[in-house]
């Protein structure tokens, strides 16, 4: 079952993707199908009976899961037509990576009932600051297309003439990186207060802890620079993007390495 669903998702978020714009109700009607499949995929995959299945292609997974989601609602707003080129494609490779990179089992027996809920936080925040990060990139794309425009056209091209002017992208930018900066609060100040319950020891200042508190405070410095001194452009993009590696390191890209390269469990 969760196999088809897997093709399913894949195969109703290419067809979205090349769909043209006129069909707009045939899109969102396909859109939510396939998101709704997709997380249905992610359920099945992530649990197991009395544990979890984490791996770095279920990171990217719930990112791509979350992106469309935000699609899906701020295009009712905001007419984010050529986001849905470009997030579509990625949301399908990201379903397809999970079903070839299963991750590894982490057991839940005599652990506390909040590691379950430190995981899921910390999903959704990495998430939806990866969404953030994709999105810093896309205005800097589309303001570099603003003054580079030539004739020729292509796929990538035309998706970013569809964009919203930078004004819109940019207020949905900060929107993002708002949310995700409270979920990521969340995830380090459960960490910090129940380390014991959730990891059974004290706090440990490993890679994972380092890089997140790193990226915490880029984000916090980048929302305080935004709210007092209007920082914008290339500012933002760069504590972005700083963030965010920061947080990738933390955690897809250690676990890409152990599961990936050197073939080891979860740590």
């Amino acid at each position: 079952m969760q196999t088809y669903f897997q093709i399913a998702a894949v195969v109703l978020y290419l067809v979205c993707a090349i769909l043209r714009s006129r069909r707009g109700a045939l899109i969102a009607g396909l859109t939510a199908a396939a998101w709704l499949l997709h997380g249905a995929t992610l359920w099945m995959a992530v649990r197991a009976p009395g544990s979890l299945r984490l791996g770095f292609a279920a990171m990217l997974s719930s990112a791509l899961w979350v992106s469309v989601a935000a699609y899906w609602i701020e295009n009712r707003n905001y007419g984010l037509d050529g986001l849905r080129r470009l997030v579509m494609p990625f949301a399908a490779l990201a379903v397809a990576l999970q079903a070839i990179f299963p991750g590894d089992l982490v057991p839940l027996e005599g652990r506390s009932p909040m590691f379950g809920w430190h995981i899921a936080i910390a999903t959704l925040a990495y998430s939806t600051l990866t969404i953030a990060a994709f999105h810093a990139v896309l205005m800097a794309l589309q303001e570099s297309r603003l003054h580079t425009r030539r004739e020729r056209r292509t796929f990538f091209t035309a998706a970013l003439d569809q964009l919203p002017a930078l004004l819109t992208m940019e207020k949905l930018l900060f929107r993002m990186i708002a949310f995700g900066f409270v979920l990521l609060s969340l995830t380090v100040l459960s960490g910090i207060v129940f380390s014991e319950q959730l990891f059974g020891q004290a706090l440990k200042w490993d890679h994972k802890s380092i890089f997140t508190l790193a990226s915490w405070l880029l984000f916090a410095c980048l929302l305080a620079g935004r709210h007092l001194r209007g920082w914008r452009g290339k500012t933002a993009l760069s504590f972005t993007l700083a963030g965010f590696a920061t947080l990738l390191l933390a955690y897809v890209g250690s676990r890409f390495v152990f599961e990936v390269v050197l073939h080891r469990g979860f740590v």
